[in-house]
């Protein structure tokens, strides 16, 4: 996109300049206008000759401008504050634009701007960008709307989307080291099968060792496979990734994806504790916000992220709906420890439902931070073991018929 050097005047007479990116001048008039001034100069900037703009591509435009999570973190703390400042959520638009790193959350911005000078709500023109604004950002913003607290709503959007960043950023750390671990094993592993295994295979052939050990065979068909099945192995691979997401695509696959994960030794334990954080946090920020609860509990099921727990959120619409409880249907469920369904079953029976909910989010987030924490501290130890086995496995295969080679020699002689 094109870059445009103007100068304007502000109500007070002040005379500035910058450089904004925009398709015409046209825009960048309209633009000044709608923040409150005055345009006097408006020209397009030239570029150098050997100037290229990789990140105009548009593969590596998607990947380096891709919208993250702490982008709309810091976009929706930011509208907060400029809204609360008591400045038109049109102008606070096209300022936060100017700030904006991402190119693609660039145009997403402009484009909520000119959908609300157009006419629409600014919850209307966010339910536009569904992949940016999910459902519980919109419905919390048209609550605000109605109540006419829009800067209480957006910061308490950016608190729980904060807490959200925080916790899946803790997750990541944590498994950073044994992520890498494995990635350099991998590396490490195939060289020896694919540099080193061939080798020693001729010097064992040239020294006339036929039967080889079977710990030798073994490692020796293994190297032959990644070095001339290669593409069979990786187009195998492609299958079964192909044949995953088609199966993961419809709701049955998922739920049965998803059933198993929460039933895997250890991992299973956080995927629940980390759904029932989601669950929970998300339905007490909805209920605080003044979104229906019947909404809130249809975008608490489709925000879930795990089908068994969807499932349940279905249920529990449905019992609501019929003037039933919450709770009862998270008892039957018989996914949710007990400490879930007793601490809703006060809440429903105190009026202080998004309290209890906010209290049981808060103690399984430091639940799954504990996991975490444990889960890496034993996985260290763990693969290093598992690595160590793996090494002396190739290094006994390896030396084995060294043993037999000289009582070959020996019967040559």
């Amino acid at each position: 996109m094109p870059e445009y050097m103007y100068e304007a005047l502000d109500k007070g007479g002040k005379h500035f300049k910058g450089v904004i990116s925009a398709p015409n001048e046209d825009v960048i008039i309209e633009k000044l206008r709608g923040m409150g001034y005055y345009p006097l100069k408006v020209q397009a900037q030239k570029k150098k000759a050997t100037e290229v703009d990789l990140f105009a591509l548009p593969g590596i435009r998607n990947i380096a401008h891709r919208i993250r999570l702490k982008h709309i973190v810091v976009f929706t703390r930011q509208l907060a504050t400029l809204i609360d400042a008591g400045l038109p959520i049109l102008r606070s638009l096209y300022i936060l634009e100017e700030q904006v790193e991402s190119v693609i959350f660039k145009e997403k911005i402009k484009q909520i701007a000119k959908d609300i000078e157009g006419g629409s709500s600014l919850s209307e023109a966010l339910a536009k960008h569904p992949k940016v604004f999910d459902k519980l950002y919109v419905n919390m913003v048209r609550a605000g709307e109605i109540g006419g607290v829009i800067e209480a709503i957006l910061n308490k959007i950016a608190e729980f989307l904060e807490k959200r960043q925080a916790l899946r950023g803790k997750i990541r750390s944590a498994m950073m080291y044994p992520v890498t671990v494995l990635v350099l094993a991998t590396i490490i592993v195939t060289f020896i099968l694919l540099k080193i295994i061939p080798k020693f295979q001729e010097i064992f052939s040239s020294l006339g060792a036929e039967h080889l050990p079977k710990l030798t065979e073994i490692l020796i068909q293994a190297s032959w496979i990644i070095s001339h099945r290669a593409y069979y192995v990786i187009a195998g691979v492609i299958v079964l990734i192909l044949i995953y997401k088609k199966i993961n695509s419809t709701r049955g696959g998922r739920y049965v994806f998803d059933s198993i994960k929460l039933k895997l030794p250890v991992f299973g334990d956080l995927f629940l504790k980390n759904s029932i954080v989601r669950f929970a946090g998300t339905l007490a920020t909805l209920i605080t916000s003044g979104v229906p609860i019947l909404q809130a509990l249809d975008i608490v099921r489709e925000s879930s992220g795990n089908e068994v727990i969807a499932r349940c959120m279905e249920k529990v619409y449905q019992s609501v709906k019929d003037g039933e409880t919450i709770h009862e249907p998270l008892r039957q469920a018989k996914i949710f420890p007990p400490l879930v369904y007793h601490m809703v079953a006060v809440g429903e029976e105190t009026g202080a439902i998004d309290h209890m909910l906010n209290k049981v989010a808060e103690a399984y987030e430091r639940e799954v931070e504990d996991t975490v924490n444990a889960l890496a501290s034993i996985l260290e130890p763990l693969m290093i073991v598992c690595l160590g086995a793996l090494v002396g496995f190739i290094v006994i295969a390896l030396y084995l018929p060294l043993f037999t080679i000289p009582k070959i020699l020996g019967k040559e002689q």
